[in-house]
């Protein structure tokens, strides 16, 4: 009764992502962190930055250990990061200042970073390996639980903090994520008859595979999409600050407005890989991703949505759906990725591709967010030109969707 595809498969993998997801989570206690700990929230924002670039690293480099080992690599992954947890609580709470920050930063940023890669790439192929005939829907069932890992976590999170304290924060959900991980790790497995081939003599080389135009567009197009969306997606209440400034529903979109786009995120994981499965081409997702974002972005470039325009519920809109729209293509291109390199590339050594592909996450992480903050800084706190960025980067990932990556050439 357990050896099937949603036991082995889909439970374990949204076990374990639902847990590593609450990353993303970072902004609900980010500043009482700060606070704790003397220092500024800028200076503090490095730990998500350094979680992020850690994530795609980790992922880049343990391919061949997931590929060999799924229950070693998902035993590392839960023991990292809920040490990760558990020791920058230990940093927050009985030290401070440069100390505590560094912890923060060890702690929160590189051990926690490296269980989230292993454990972000640790389910993809069994995933597809049980689900052979809808690669999408089971990358999707699994990467939605990253993205919905912020719209769940965050409320108790929030409730802990007010009512227990910060501290006690990381040591529940610390011993909580511990519990789901390992009953993940347990049940996770590979269909039976299953044999990985022998990589001793594997002629997969890394750095090669930057000299494959398919891969690198991929890579290329993948940076992109998750560049502009942290560059949006991190700064999304300043935005909608400024858009409804002054205007009596502004307490109401500030709060509400972030669960829709976090709904968005995670419908995008689904949706978009699902609807894959339908298509004779994977690739034409990115395209729907990328024209969608170019159309919206400029859209609320020429109408001055954000910054200088006129201050009315229409233009508020279009702001919404800019959000809502940027997060969509943010989750669907996760997702899709994995079953789009399969279609390129073929299942052998799926995991090795996909996670090097990952390192244009460990890349965004540290370039979205902070490209935003230096347009901010050179222009007075300008959101039109994050918008004018962000709209030349949708245009050059479009262009090299169509030209680069190009049409399926192997058979999944």
């Amino acid at each position: 009764m357990l050896n099937n595809k949603w036991m082995r498969a889909a439970v374990p993998a949204l076990l374990i992502h639902c847990s590593i997801g609450t990353v993303y989570c970072w902004s609900t206690f980010k500043e009482a962190v700060a606070e704790k700990i003397g220092m500024s929230t800028f200076a503090v924002g490095w730990a998500f930055s350094l979680a992020i670039f850690f994530l795609g690293m980790s992922a880049a480099f343990a391919g061949r250990m997931v590929e060999r080992d799924i229950h070693k690599s998902s035993l590392i992954s839960c023991l990292c990061f809920t040490a990760g947890m558990l020791g920058t609580d230990l940093f927050i709470q009985f030290t401070t200042g440069i100390v505590a920050l560094i912890g923060v930063f060890v702690c929160y940023g590189c051990i926690m970073g490296i269980g989230l890669g292993i454990g972000y790439l640790t389910p993809v192929k069994t995933l597809m390996l049980w689900f052979s005939e809808k690669k999408g829907l089971a990358t999707g069932i699994s990467i939605m639980g990253f993205g919905l890992a912020k719209a769940i976590a965050t409320p108790i999170m929030e409730k802990i903090q007010a009512s227990l304290g910060i501290s006690a924060m990381f040591y529940i959900l610390g011993a909580v994520y511990f519990v789901m991980m390992m009953l993940g790790h347990f049940l996770l497995k590979k269909p039976e008859g299953w044999v990985e081939p022998d990589d001793k003599k594997s002629d997969f080389r890394p750095l090669e595979m930057f000299k494959n135009k398919v891969f690198l567009g991929i890579w290329l197009m993948f940076f992109i999409n998750i560049h502009c969306g942290l560059a949006l997606i991190t700064y999304e209440k300043q935005i909608l600050g400024v858009t409804f400034e002054g205007m009596a529903v502004l307490a109401a979109m500030v709060s509400i407005v972030p669960s829709v786009t976090a709904a968005f995120n995670a419908l995008g994981r689904i949706g978009y890989s699902t609807v894959s499965d339908k298509m004779k081409d994977r690739n034409t997702v990115y395209k729907i991703i990328f024209i969608s974002c170019i159309a919206i972005t400029a859209a609320a470039l020429f109408t001055r949505a954000i910054s200088s325009g006129p201050k009315s519920i229409i233009f508020g809109g279009i702001v919404i759906v800019l959000l809502c729209l940027v997060n969509l293509g943010y989750g669907g291109g996760f997702s899709t990725l994995p079953a789009l390199l399969s279609s390129r590339f073929g299942m052998d050594k799926i995991s090795k591709i996909h996670g090097l592909s990952l390192s244009a996450w460990a890349v965004a992480g540290i370039t979205g967010n902070n490209m935003s903050e230096l347009i901010l800084k050179a222009t007075n706190r300008t959101y039109d030109y994050i918008l004018i960025a962000t709209l030349a980067l949708y245009a050059a990932a479009l262009v090299i969707c169509i030209t680069l990556v190009g049409k399926k050439a192997k058979s999944e």
